[in-house]
């Protein structure tokens, strides 16, 4: 799951070479903390915050399958 988080912010950023995905696993709940660059995090959020949402949704579906909790911060 962290290469599908990691694959869809470097489609959207500028600079796709400071983006990083820390992966913190828990007994039933995984939380990525997402950073960009400098400038990027409008880009990640997007208008009205619909992108990271989209992206929130994705990921708790694909936990969902594997039976866990997932939970997306993202940083800047």
């Amino acid at each position: 799951m962290k290469e599908l988080i990691e694959y869809m912010a470097k489609a959207l950023v500028d600079h796709p070479d400071q983006v990083s995905i820390k992966e913190i696993a828990g007994e039933k709940t995984l939380i990525y903390e997402l950073r960009v660059g400098q400038g990027d995090l409008g880009k990640i959020i997007g208008k009205e915050g619909r992108t990271a949402k989209a992206m929130r949704t994705i990921i708790a579906a694909a936990a969902m399958k594997q039976g866990k909790r997932a939970q997306l911060e993202i940083l800047e």
